[in-house]
């Protein structure tokens, strides 16, 4: 422990002197007695445990006017674009998109709130890029049941959660339910259960949440469609419905509307006005098969800020002017 204590200091140390007072790695390592690869070193250990936090304040116009141009048509609080080139494809897109979100959160987490916390592929992404940093009070609940008939656990959406209850030294709240219940009648008993009532109510109070749009022909695809969590038949129902994505397993039209589809009645996942309840709902989205899903979700304000990487953002746009659906087919490059 004591050498881990002068690691800390000493990197803290380091940091200051690198971006405080502007010196050279030569100029600190002779202030500090060490080799300057130790002071590389010390610099990097700052950042990786979150000692640092470097905000770049981006002065390139580029992305203004398409962050602006999708504020303006959605009325939409925030929008993020992430630059990322279309040579990249989807999987490079996913993680430009998930390091960016995972550095934002720690710039809106504050002590003694609420994270309301989907789980899929985007957020278990944006889990491997969290950046440490402790956050007293502050509780983490998963939004959606995880388990389903071929797997008989939550450990993929544990894993997730725990992570980020890890980065930030936060309680986590698992919600022990199916994904989607066999029965609406079973749901509706377990909703009346005080360990699940409890659940529900920490998620109806979350101060922040996170979550993404599930697509089923996503580059990338989403884990709900995936992971053998649908049946053959909640598929048929899905087209039959003209469902275009979901929200934490609650499925939407491209109207936003959402309760009469059957398989809502049995799913885990909170009622869609919650995003726009919430005092921050925080989208996160990589793809442009989700395009349909997106533009859906932002008519409906079921976003309060947007996290996306640039390809998509600009197919979303030119999805919104009706061009044709050739600006939605999932890049594999």
């Amino acid at each position: 422990m004591r050498e881990s204590n002068d690691r800390v200091r000493d990197a803290v140390t380091a940091a200051k002197l690198y971006y405080y007072h502007g010196l050279t790695t030569e100029a600190i390592a002779s202030e500090m007695n060490v080799s300057r690869p130790k002071v590389s070193r010390l610099l990097s250990f700052a950042r990786e445990r979150g000692l640092v936090e470097i905000t770049i304040h981006d002065r390139d116009e580029n992305l203004a006017p398409l962050s602006s141009e999708i504020e303006r048509r959605f009325a939409i609080e925030r929008v993020h674009p992430v630059p990322a080139p279309e040579v990249l494809g989807e999987v490079g897109w996913l993680e430009r998109v998930a390091q960016y979100a995972a550095n934002y959160l720690n710039r809106v987490l504050q002590p003694g709130q609420t994270l309301g916390c989907a789980w899929g592929t985007t957020v278990s992404t944006i889990s491997s890029h969290l950046v440490p940093r402790p956050i007293p009070g502050l509780k983490i609940v998963q939004l959606n049941g995880s388990g389903n008939t071929r797997t008989y656990d939550n450990r993929y959406a544990a894993h997730i959660l725990h992570a980020f209850g890890e980065n930030y030294g936060a309680q986590v709240y698992l919600f022990p339910v199916p994904t989607f219940f066999d029965f609406p009648e079973t749901k509706q008993a377990m909703w009346r259960e005080r360990s699940i009532s409890g659940i529900l109510s920490l998620q109806q109070e979350a101060d922040v949440l996170l979550y993404s749009i599930g697509s089923v022909n996503a580059g990338v695809p989403s884990q709900i469609y995936s992971g053998e969590y649908l049946e053959p038949e909640d598929v048929r129902n899905l087209e039959a419905n003209s469902v275009v994505g979901d929200l934490a397993t609650v499925f939407f039209r491209e109207d936003g509307s959402y309760r009469d589809i059957e398989i809502n009645a049995r799913t885990s996942g909170p009622p869609l006005e919650l995003y726009r309840s919430a005092p921050k709902a925080i989208c996160v989205v990589s793809g442009k098969a989700k395009v349909p899903g997106l533009h859906a979700a932002l008519k409906a304000r079921y976003l309060g800020e947007l996290i996306v990487d640039e390809p998509t953002a600009r197919a979303l746009l030119a999805f919104d002017d009706g061009v044709g659906n050739d600006a939605t087919e999932p890049s594999h490059s």
